[in-house]
């Protein structure tokens, strides 16, 4: 019998109506393909652990599921896997699943699993961030540098953050594919900063 986190149990119960048989699903593909899985709440979602790390993940939101592969970027689909989260408020690497259909079959899934299973076996870590002397630069968009103007807190917030943490909201922006959305983002952006949220923080660890 397959070990299990009750608090994933619990996760699954209180998700959206919707998101009950994908969650569901996924959490018995990785069973599946891992037998020997370890599972865990990290972040406040679901996690999947093997060999002593992470292997995967799943979250469930208001209208849409997530996957991740915590070493996606040395998958043998890598290019797919990472072209997939950066789709539109996509944040795994299947994008957006609203239901079954919206998932690979179950045989790419295992297969995606089993390869992941491998890297976790090998202990092959993902590659970290080369040291630099020379200090980073980022290119901030005139209309962000606008926005921040008119909000003091926001503007406080964006200035004292690390340049990832600054990168992350600038590309987010940039990759806005209309007008509207560009201005919908702009403003929750603005929102966040003046109450010190980074982009993600709704992943954050609490």
């Amino acid at each position: 019998m397959p070990t299990k986190d009750k608090r994933i149990d619990a996760y699954i119960t209180n998700a959206e109506t919707f998101a009950k048989p994908i969650l569901t699903h996924l959490r018995a593909l990785v069973h599946k393909a891992c037998p020997e899985v370890e599972e865990t709440m990290k972040w406040s979602f679901p996690h999947f652990d093997y060999k002593g790390s992470v292997m995967c993940s799943m979250a469930s939101f208001k209208q849409h599921c997530a996957f991740s592969f915590w070493k996606a970027a040395l998958m043998k689909d890598a290019d797919k896997l990472v072209g997939m989260a950066k789709t539109e408020e996509a944040m795994g690497h299947l994008g957006r699943i609203t239901s079954l259909k919206d998932l690979p079959s179950d045989k790419i899934m295992l297969d995606y699993i089993k390869d992941a299973m491998k890297l976790n076996e090998a202990g092959i870590k993902t590659p970290g961030r080369k040291k630099t002397d020379v200090a980073q630069e980022l290119e901030i968009p005139d209309f962000l540098t606008a926005a921040l103007k008119k909000n003091k807190k926001a503007k406080a917030t964006f200035d004292a953050f690390s340049y990832s943490n600054k990168k992350e909201y600038v590309v987010w922006l940039a990759d806005a594919k209309t007008e509207a959305t560009r201005e919908k983002r702009l403003a929750d952006a603005i929102e966040w900063m003046s109450e010190g949220k980074i982009r993600h923080w709704k992943y954050a660890r609490k």
